[in-house]
């Protein structure tokens, strides 16, 4: 079968290149920034992240698969598991759902076992036993041994391919399993399986789960052609070289000798085996495995080097490394290299003019990390802002969660319009505004979103009327905060006035004698009985949290809270005391809500922005003990190091931020409010041979306050900084001290504000 690669495609993707190499600063002497990066550092607790080879921000993620036992397996492994199903090709990474562990191949020896087994019984099946000691993973690289068969994997990955290296003992009865019924968490719809030669084998897995209507095709070739191909659906059977069934499977057959090394590349597409085949020739079009997996290693190099940090803790350098890392697993790239996709509406798109991007898990990720890239990652801000209005045009809204072309719908609030009107106001390039403002107007006014009828009817989303309302609405008072910002920017008066009013909305849930945001009943009276600290899992006003938790949930307007609460002083009196008082959380309190400080949730996202709430009170000082604790004590180098579910780079970016110093406490308005600096000094390389350094003079796990700061030589009175500042480039200098200067950000005049732009 010959493939034809389009020219263009070559001239792109060499431009490409180059441009990614040149972007940047070279900031960083230290070139193997790698070998501080744990890819297991999360991989245990509830951090459920991705374990494996890939590439950043890559369309596969290659990866050893268990069997699904429940929550911590949402990544399809867990740090506590010994047991190996099998390698597939794309997964999820620190997500709280489970899905994809799909496109799954094994090697083996011996008898033909036609199943994977089960937990309880994995030797009447084809899985096998692992051990920790004989299990290795760096960035694009992995390796265990099966100990069953004495077979050793490896694994790495370019953009659209995973490869992998298989080493035999001798055995005349050696196999690759190609397993299209097994996933995580998923059930097939649809499993075909052809044999194309002895060597090349394509097929397609459709599936139904958290994803809807998952679509995925594939070609793989081997390096060695297989005596026998023999093929099953589920345990009976078919004599043929193709087969459609609900679960098909492969097994390619061969012997080898001892030590012999066997090749297996994957190409993966979701709209053609072809086009996974032209993925496949154009990315690896050789059997050269250390090559891959040293592109693999120079790629993600290249992206560690954005921001170099001075420190002499190693461990601090572990953990901030890995958690760079980990805010590149997604999104994920979701185009094949002729251009084409598979849209949300299953139609099939081409288009070359910009990179196309999936895995949006926006209610985490536009909080600080899509933030994050528009300083580390500029060069894709705009193609994913393009991907979101793509998916907007397929299917009349902004994405809430996308998965793999499919909307999941999962958590509430429109979190995509935040993420796409920041990187508008912030003037990224090849983003029209005009288009971007109906897209996000229409996503927050039309039928799609729940309550949002009923908060344009009546002000407000009842509690009887759904639940998460307070939530909901609250979350979606972001967003609108946002769009007043965008139609300003416009010149759409009207707009502006009727979206600011909207992000004002949480007003109508405070209750000024519990002093908390509160579920509202259609006739207005409050929803009895009220307990602050109860946090039932997606059953009551809230969403994986309480009305502690939730009453700080206004970063676009924290002015307004502080007139809510009474003043500066009570507002300040009440922040006190979420931080102090006892974590008890009531019965049946949600999984999500850990990290506790206080009533303080850091393993979940909506208590994110909450400690650096205290700069708009004129006392930054107070966020200085709690981040330097959470950055020290609630991320470290274990396989538990992280205190919640990753959620697809946010935990890992509130790390980021708050170790260089400062914080995005409104998503969309270009401002970062300032904490306190984990390093004695980070530069972040930028365009045009930019940089940005952060220096931390006298810094020390005593000295965490801040004395003075300065601003390229000038003496900075402010409690934040804006992005326009760091985009240019710099210096800024913290002068740390072991007390707090109470003077420092205390007028209203330094205080961040909401309107920044």
């Amino acid at each position: 079968m010959k493939t034809t690669i389009k020219k263009p495609i070559y001239i792109i993707i060499f431009f490409a290149i180059i441009f990614g190499l040149n972007f940047y600063a070279n900031t960083n002497n230290d070139n193997n920034l790698i070998k501080y990066v744990d890819p297991f550092i999360g991989s245990g607790g509830h951090g459920h992240v991705f374990v494996g080879a890939t590439v950043p921000f890559g369309g596969v993620q290659v990866g050893p698969t268990n069997f699904n036992k429940g929550w911590d397996w949402s990544s399809s492994y867990h740090h506590t598991d010994s047991i190996v199903k099998g390698f597939c090709h794309l997964n999820l990474s620190g997500t709280g759902m489970s899905d994809l562990g799909e496109l799954t191949i094994m090697p083996a020896t011996g008898k033909l076992k036609y199943n994977a087994g089960n937990q309880d019984n994995h030797m009447s099946g084809y899985s096998s036993l692992y051990r920790k000691n004989k299990e290795i993973n760096t960035v694009g690289y992995y390796k265990v041994e099966l100990e069953r068969y004495d077979i050793d994997v490896e694994l790495t990955a370019s953009e659209r391919v995973g490869f992998h290296r298989y080493t035999y003992p001798s055995s005349d009865n050696s196999r690759v399993i190609i397993d299209l019924g097994e996933g995580s968490a998923d059930r097939p719809t649809e499993t075909y399986l052809t044999k194309v030669n002895d060597t090349t084998f394509q097929g397609h897995r459709f599936s139904s789960g958290w994803a809807s209507d998952q679509r995925e095709y594939f070609t793989l070739i081997l390096s060695k052609p297989v005596k026998d191909f023999i093929i099953y659906d589920g345990d009976k059977k078919h004599n043929s070289t193709e087969l459609k069934g609900m679960y098909v499977k492969g097994f390619l057959e061969f012997e080898t000798e001892k030590n012999e090394e066997i090749y297996v590349k994957m190409g993966v597409s979701t709209v053609s085996s072809e086009n996974a085949l032209e993925n496949l020739i154009f990315e690896i079009p050789h059997w050269n495995f250390e090559k891959v997996k040293k592109e693999a290693e120079n790629k993600w190099n290249q992206e560690l080097s954005k921001i170099a940090i001075t420190t002499d803790d190693l461990k601090k350098k572990r953990v901030f490394y890995t958690a760079m890392y980990h805010t590149m697993i997604a999104p994920n790239l979701y185009q094949d290299v002729n251009g084409e996709y598979r849209g949300t509406d299953k139609v099939v798109y081409k288009d070359t003019s910009f990179t196309n991007y999936t895995l949006f898990s926006l209610w985490d990720t536009y909080r600080a990390a899509h933030p994050l890239y528009t300083i580390t990652h500029p060069e894709r801000v705009s193609d994913m802002v393009k991907s979101m209005l793509k998916i907007f045009d397929h299917q009349g809204k902004l994405p809430i969660w996308h998965l793999r072309g499919n909307e999941t719908n999962t958590m509430p609030g429109y979190s995509g319009i935040p993420v796409v009107i920041d990187a508008s106001l912030k003037g990224f390039e090849g983003i029209d505004l005009e288009e971007v403002f109906r897209a996000v107007k229409a996503s927050a006014t039309g039928d799609f979103e729940p309550g949002v009828k009923k908060l344009m009817e009546i002000g407000y989303i009842p509690g009887d009327y759904m639940v998460e309302s307070v939530a909901s609405s609250m979350e979606y008072a972001i967003a609108d905060w946002a769009i007043a910002q965008l139609a300003k920017k416009l010149n759409k008066q009207e707009d502006y006035e009727y979206f600011l009013n909207r992000s004002k909305a949480y007003r109508e849930y405070f209750d000024p004698e519990t002093r908390f945001m509160r579920g509202k009943l259609s006739d207005g009276s409050w929803r009895t009985p009220f307990n602050p600290i109860s946090a039932q899992h997606r059953v009551n006003d809230y969403c994986e949290g309480n009305a502690w938790q939730y009453l700080w949930l206004v970063p676009q307007d924290p002015e307004g809270l502080i007139e809510l609460l009474g003043g500066d002083k009570k507002y300040t009196e009440k922040l006190d005391e979420l931080f102090s008082m006892s974590s008890e959380l009531g019965e049946e309190a949600s999984m999500d809500i850990t990290g506790l400080i206080g009533q303080y949730a850091h393993g979940n996202e909506p208590s994110h922005h909450t400690t650096y709430m205290y700069a708009y009170s004129g006392e930054p000082y107070k966020i200085a003990d709690k981040v330097r604790y959470i950055n020290n004590e609630l991320y470290t180098d274990k396989p538990d190091g992280l205190s919640g579910n990753e959620d697809c780079g946010q935990m890992s970016a509130w790390h980021i931020f708050s170790s260089l110093g400062f914080y995005p406490v409104n998503p969309s308005n270009g401002a970062y409010v300032f904490g306190s600096p984990l390093f004695d000094e980070a530069t972040i390389g930028l365009p045009e041979n930019k940089k940005f350094t952060i220096i931390a003079n006298e810094n020390s796990d005593d000295n965490i306050y801040i004395q003075s700061v300065e601003l390229n030589g000038k003496e900075y009175k402010y409690s934040y900084i804006t992005h326009k500042d760091i985009m240019q480039g710099g210096e800024l200098v913290f002068n740390m001290g072991p007390n707090p200067n109470l003077n420092f950000g205390k007028e209203k005049k330094y205080r961040p504000q909401s309107i920044v732009y």
